[in-house]
């Protein structure tokens, strides 16, 4: 392959990966094309793009946006990069429950500048999502407001029972 074509290769690279700041990186070695399509269909119905790259390109695709740690994932073996959907947990999870289908292996993840390897991007499956944790968090925050909300309503409760059963036995004693 020419320098020339080399060269566009790796601008296409980072024109693509450009802004992306999470990525899985996986091994799809050993499916054929009726799985991949599949995999290609699955995932894309969630949002999420899977590309096979040329470890050298990446590299300097990598180097050119500013993602020096994301380089050591593309060293050896052959391989496809995932991106896309409403998070990197997200992604995972979903890969995790195809891969029980068709034989993909995690080779790592890029999250928010830090390179995971192998166990790291398989753990990303165990993770909350972000909207999990949102919700979590607006939970813990509405809690305290809650408590005390009830703490000021609960007296006021009280007295407004003791003057409707005052009400009720004067309306007995004028009947």
């Amino acid at each position: 392959m020419s320098k020339q074509i080399k060269q566009l290769l790796t601008n296409e690279l980072q024109s693509k990966f450009n802004g992306i700041s999470e990525f899985i990186v996986l091994d799809i070695t050993g499916i054929d094309g009726i799985a991949n399509n599949q995999l290609r269909d699955k995932l894309l119905s969630k949002k999420v793009k899977v590309t096979m790259v040329r470890n050298a390109m990446m590299r300097h695709a990598m180097k050119a946006l500013n993602m020096p740690s994301a380089m050591d994932l593309f060293v050896t073996g052959s391989c496809s990069v995932a991106f896309g959907g409403e998070s990197v947990v997200d992604l995972a999870k979903e890969l995790d429950a195809i891969s029980k289908e068709i034989p993909i292996k995690f080779k790592g993840a890029y999250v928010e500048g830090t390179a995971l390897d192998e166990q790291g991007a398989k753990n990303l499956v165990t993770m909350k999502s972000r909207v999990e944790l949102q919700g979590e968090v607006i939970m813990l925050a509405n809690s305290p407001a809650r408590r005390l909300a009830s703490a000021i309503v609960s007296p006021a409760s009280k007295i407004a029972s003791c003057i409707k059963t005052l009400a009720d036995k004067e309306e007995k004693a004028a009947a």
